[in-house]
């Protein structure tokens, strides 16, 4: 839905297809990090998410060993917003569809062809539907990843965890005094109450199921609780009950001609650290400017293929770093030997701060080749004599930040890149110049060097 926001907002036609026709209501993920709440904000999207979440300067989202939130984060929006995936989908639903998307639901993708021209889908309907592109945006279990035989290395599950909503008879002082005693040795187990009245229960699987699509009994979710917690907590009316897996798998390519795959299509990883929903968030605002730049004909050579290129190793850091948090759960003697070591380190500022911005994206950087140290990086929100940088980012366009006097020039590119003037404070570098993604892609002062590094991004120059 944000991939359809975004290409919208530069004027394509988009049909989001979705297999089901309702949504499930089920609630995995559970809040958004810095990365994805400044994608929010620099669309204009914030204000909408902010009354319906709860913010965070919490630790423990690294293997839930809790240490304080670091001080001075590279960001605007130094906090997590805890908001439920439901809110999240039905919010970026409804600006889709504000976009002028067309959401398609009970519409399930059976083949597909292409040719040098476009892309034809198949439904199991028998429609067939003629695009310029189409991204897979269609989960763990793609079946467009499949259809493209991309391949899917990495391990298959090892541990398995039972995930539902029900409601709870004990009482909230014996519930949390239980959960705090079993986690002292079991990190993925646990409760929390919910607006509904319900609760959302954790509890480890006995083992691992052949067909994970097939969701868990309550009688063994009440089985489970008893085996860790010596009590069921007498759990009663499920709302829904689910599973999930410890399976890490990253595709080979995340494009194949005029078929791209996003979010979990392109990988999967365990929980931790609550990375999955924001990842995909992320692949959809680096992807949208390119492929729109791409059918706009305006994209210079390998824009799109930068795709690939920028978010394939975001994903590969993301995999290694919840493949370490997994075995810092682990309740054996040797992986919690290694965990109270962490969290030793972790008592160093340098170190909490370095694994706190991989899990929220701020360490994120591109590989831009070299030069200044802003190079590659996302610019946080600062404000400007014109306003706020995010504001002026809205339409989704380059931009140049010059504090040079005016001596710098974007003619020729004004169609693609906007150019302001007289900064302010904030910014202590002469000039920059931004992606639609918010990336800084030149740092300088000089004209010949601002020359040579707009086509890059913007293609060539116009008039």
């Amino acid at each position: 839905m944000l991939l359809a926001g975004e290409l919208r907002l530069r004027g394509l036609h988009v049909v989001v297809l979705e297999k089901l026709a309702e949504p499930t209501g089920q609630t995995r993920a559970l809040g958004l990090h810095v990365r994805s709440i400044e994608v929010l904000d620099q669309r204009g999207l914030l204000d909408r998410f902010l009354p319906l979440g709860t913010k965070y300067e919490t630790g423990g989202f690294f293997a839930a060993i809790m240490k304080p939130w670091p001080d001075r984060m590279d960001t605007a929006h130094s906090y997590v917003l805890g908001i439920p995936q439901t809110l999240t989908e039905r919010l970026l639903t409804e600006h889709a569809a504000e976009a002028g998307a067309e959401i398609r639901r009970g519409c399930e993708l059976v083949g597909l062809s292409q040719d040098q021209d476009g892309v034809t889908a198949e439904l199991a309907d028998g429609t067939r539907l003629r695009s310029r592109y189409l991204v897979g945006c269609d989960g763990g279990r793609s079946t467009v990843r499949k259809l493209l035989g991309v391949g899917f290395p990495g391990e298959p599950s090892r541990t398995e965890t039972l995930l539902g909503e029900m409601e709870v008879a004990a009482s909230p002082e014996e519930l949390a005094a239980v959960v705090a005693e079993v986690r002292k040795t079991h990190f993925r187990f646990g409760t929390m109450p919910l607006e509904n009245g319900a609760y959302r229960v954790i509890v480890p699987a006995e083992g691992v199921a052949e067909d994970r699509a097939v969701p868990p009994t309550f009688e063994e979710f009440k089985r489970q609780l008893r085996a860790y917690a010596g009590t069921d907590f007498g759990v009663h009316s499920p709302r829904w009950l689910s599973r999930f897996g410890d399976a890490t798998r990253l595709a080979e390519r995340y494009r194949t001609g005029r078929v791209l795959l996003a979010g979990d299509a392109a990988h999967i990883h365990p929980p931790t650290g609550g990375q999955g929903l924001n990842l995909g968030l992320q692949d959809a605002f680096n992807l949208g400017w390119k492929l729109a730049a791409e059918v706009r004909g305006w994209a210079p050579e390998g824009l799109l293929d930068s795709y690939h290129a920028e978010r394939h190793p975001v994903a590969a850091a993301v995999l290694d770093n919840t493949r370490a948090q997994m075995q810092l759960l682990a309740p054996e003697p040797g992986p919690q030997a290694v965990r109270r070591l962490v969290a030793e380190l972790m008592d160093f500022e340098e170190v909490n701060r370095y694994l706190i911005e991989k899990i929220t994206a701020i360490s994120v950087r591109y590989d831009f080749g070299e030069g200044h140290e802003l190079l590659g990086r996302r610019l946080r929100d600062v404000r400007l004599k014109q306003g706020r940088l995010y504001e002026l980012m809205r339409r989704g366009r380059g931009l140049l930040l010059d504090q040079t006097g005016g001596r710098l020039s974007v003619d020729g590119w004004a169609d693609r890149v906007d150019h302001v003037v007289d900064v302010g404070e904030e910014l202590d570098v002469p000039a920059l110049l931004l992606r639609p993604d918010g990336h800084v892609a030149w740092v300088g002062e000089d004209q010949e060097e601002l020359l040579g590094r707009l086509p890059r991004w913007f293609g060539t120059a116009t008039g």
